[in-house]
C-alpha cells in the first residue's frame, strides 16, 4: 500500500507552526507497512485542495488529509471534500450529540449553533468518531483511493490515527511488513563511518535498505527491510546488527530509534546508582533541557545552574576571578572549576561543565569563535577537554552537547569496568 500525506493550512506555509501532525501519522502508517510516497503542505484554498486531490487520485491508496475541519468560515475542508466528490453535507446526529455534551462538560455553556454544525459530514463518508474532539475524522473513497479527513489540532489527530484509522486500515486491507532497526553511533562523522562499513553496505540483500541521519555530534543508521514473511525479515536484520556491531561497535551506543545518547545515559547512571549535574554557560542550558526531558530522570540528576555571564561563574560556581583573568573565562582551567565547584554544591557522582565562545562574537574572551571547553567531573577526578567546532553558532551548540554526553558515557563505562 501506498500513502500520501495533507497538511492544510496557511500557517503551516508561512512558518507560523510547524507541521508535526505528518511525522506522527507517517510513523503510524510505517508500522501497519503502509509506504509513504508523499508529504505536501497546501493552503487553505479551495482550488489548492481539489488540484492536489485530482494529483493524488487513483496514484496512492490511502490520502490522509490534516487541517481545516474548524467550526470557523476560513475551515474550508468539508466543503471542498463535498465538491470533490459531488456530494453534500448532512447533520449526523450522533457526531452532534457529543459536541453538545462535549461543550457542556468542558466549557459549561450551552454548545452554539456553529459548534452544533461541526456534525455537518459529507453524506457519502464512513465518520470517524472524535471522543477527545468536536472535530470528526471522515473517510471517503473515490475509484481506488481512500481519502481520510482528520482535524488539524495534534492530539485529536493522534486520537483518531491511533483508535480509529489505523485498527480501520489494518482490519480493510492486506499489507506487506515493513521492519526498521535502529542504531546510534557517536563520535564519528557520517564519512567516515561510511567509510568503515562500505564492504558490508554493498552486500546487503535487495530487500535491505541502509540510511544515513547524521546530526551534529551523531549518526543514526536505519536498516529497513520489506517483505512478506515478516519472521525471515527480523532474523535477517538481527543478522546485520550482528556483522555491523563487529564492524562499529566502539562508537554504537543503542539500537532503537528513540535511544538518545541522554536516554543511555541516564540509564547507565540508574543501574550504577550515580547521580549526575550540569554547569552551562556556551550551552546554556541545553544539556540539562535533555536530561531533564527523560522521564525518570529525577532519579539521577541533582539539577543544573547556567552561569552564562562571568559575574555568574564567579558567583554562583566559585570560579575565581585570578583564574579568569589569567586564563580567559573560555579555558580548560575555567571549565575545571565549574566542574568540581558544581560536584560539591550538587553532592554528585559526576558534573558535565561547558565554557566556550559560540559566536558569532567573542564575548568577555579572546579565544578562536568555536572554541568550546568540556569539564567532566567524576568520582575519581576530573578530565577537560578542548575542542573548536567552527561556525555557525547553533552547529557549535549542538556539538558541544553531543560531545558532553558522549564523554560522559564513555567514562561511566570505563568506571565500571
Amino acid at each position: 500500500m501506498k500513502a500520501a500525506i495533507i497538511t492544510i493550512g496557511d500557517e503551516i506555509l508561512i512558518g507560523q507552526i510547524v507541521d508535526t501532525n505528518s511525522g506522527y501519522i507517517a510513523k503510524a502508517l510505517d508500522r501497519i507497512g503502509i509506504e509513504i510516497k508523499e508529504m505536501l503542505s497546501i493552503s487553505d484554498d479551495k482550488q489548492a485542495i481539489l488540484d492536489t486531490f485530482a494529483l493524488l487520485q487513483d496514484q496512492v491508496d490511502i490520502v490522509l488529509i490534516t487541517g481545516g475541519l474548524g467550526p470557523t468560515k476560513d475551515d474550508i475542508t468539508k466543503k471542498t471534500i463535498c465538491d470533490y466528490f459531488e456530494d453534500v453535507l448532512v447533520r449526523n446526529t450522533d457526531v452532534e450529540a457529543h459536541v453538545i455534551a462535549l461543550i457542556e462538560r468542558a466549557l459549561q455553556r450551552e454548545a452554539s449553533q456553529m459548534n452544533k454544525d461541526q456534525a455537518l459530514v459529507p453524506s457519502k463518508s464512513t465518520v470517524l468518531h472524535n471522543e477527545v474532539g468536536t472535530a470528526p475524522g471522515m473517510w471517503i473513497q473515490k475509484g481506488q483511493t481512500v481519502f481520510v479527513s482528520l482535524p488539524g489540532v495534534p492530539y485529536e489527530m493522534k486520537y483518531l490515527v491511533d483508535n480509529q484509522v489505523v485498527p480501520k486500515i489494518v482490519n480493510e486491507y492486506e499489507r506487506p511488513f515493513i521492519i526498521h532497526k535502529t542504531v546510534l553511533t557517536y563520535g564519528q562523522g557520517e564519512s567516515l563511518v561510511a567509510e568503515r562499513i562500505e564492504v558490508w553496505e554493498d552486500n546487503l540483500p535487495d530487500f535491505v535498505k541502509l540510511a544515513y541521519l547524521p546530526a551534529p555530534g551523531r549518526v543514526r543508521l536505519r536498516l529497513t527491510a520489506r517483505g512478506i514473511d515478516k519472521s525471515f525479515l527480523e532474523t535477517e536484520l538481527d543478522n546485520q546488527l550482528a556483522q555491523l556491531s563487529s564492524l562499529i561497535g566502539d562508537i554504537i551506543v543503542g539500537y532503537d530509534e528513540e535511544e538518545t545518547l541522554e536516554v543511555v545515559v541516564g540509564r547507565l547512571l540508574m543501574q550504577k546508582n550515580k547521580t549526575l549535574a550540569t554547569a552551562e554557560s556556551c550551552t546554556g542550558g541545553k544539556i540539562a533541557q535533555l536530561i531533564a526531558g527523560i522521564s525518570g530522570a529525577s532519579n539521577y540528576y541533582k539539577g543544573s545552574v547556567v552561569a552564562y555571564a562571568t559575574e555568574m561563574k564567579m558567583k554562583l560556581l566559585g570560579v575565581a576571578s585570578d583564574t579568569i583573568q589569567s586564563f580567559s573565562v573560555v579555558s580548560a582551567e575555567v571549565a575545571k572549576e565549574m566542574a568540581l565547584n558544581s560536584q560539591k554544591i550538587f553532592e554528585t557522582d559526576y558534573v558535565i561543565a561547558t565554557t566556550g565562545n559560540a559566536g558569532p562574537s567573542k564575548g568577555d574572551s579572546t579565544a578562536a569563535i568555536g572554541t568550546v571547553f568540556i569539564a567532566l567531573a567524576t568520582p575519581d577526578g576530573v578530565l577537560v577537554e578542548e575542542f573548536n567546532f567552527g561556525q555557525p553558532r547553533e552547529k557549535v551548540i549542538d556539538r558541544t552537547v553531543a560531545k558532553a554526553l558522549e564523554m560522559l558515557q564513555k567514562e561511566i563505562l570505563k568506571n565500571v569496568l
